[in-house]
């Protein structure tokens, strides 16, 4: 359950459009377009409504998609995963647990030792050069809408 609320007026005034689109109903940015499918710099992907830390550079993987790919999220705990019967399809879509934004699906056709692949759309990701895991905090970069909003864990 999301620990953020916000108005749609406040998301929208946050967010430019595809990541307003994608993180709060839900769409798919086209494949190949976005702006992480195919990014290799080392760092963390953070949620682009809160700031949350949701996965690293080291779980990412070429899938072939179109879309940027990885085999587990930094935090179990961050990621919601809720079935998804849209568009006549059996499919896991993936939420940020803190404020619920939209950020693509899970499935199990991922590499080892996960065997998942969590295909999520660039437009709900904001990438932060050069953290690691270990040296990221959910609150450490203002640049994100929301990032004050997050609570204290």
């Amino acid at each position: 359950m999301s620990s953020i609320h916000k108005t749609d007026a406040e998301w929208r005034a946050e967010l430019d459009d595809i990541e307003y689109q994608v993180t709060r109903h839900a769409a798919t940015e086209r494949p190949f377009t976005g702006r992480y499918w195919d990014h290799w710099e080392n760092g963390v992907y953070r949620c682009v409504c809160c700031g949350e830390p949701l996965f690293e550079s080291a779980s990412k993987f070429d899938a072939g998609c179109g879309w940027p790919s990885y085999s587990r999220p930094l935090d179990e705990t961050d990621i919601d995963e809720i079935a998804d019967h849209s568009h006549g399809m059996e499919r896991v879509e993936v939420r940020c647990h803190h404020c619920g934004a939209h950020l693509g699906h899970v499935f199990e056709d991922g590499p080892a030792p996960t065997g998942l692949r969590y295909c999520i759309n660039s437009a709900a990701l904001k990438f932060q050069a050069g953290a690691d895991s270990q040296a990221v905090s959910p609150g450490d970069d203002a640049a994100f809408p929301g990032a004050s909003d997050k609570p204290v864990r």
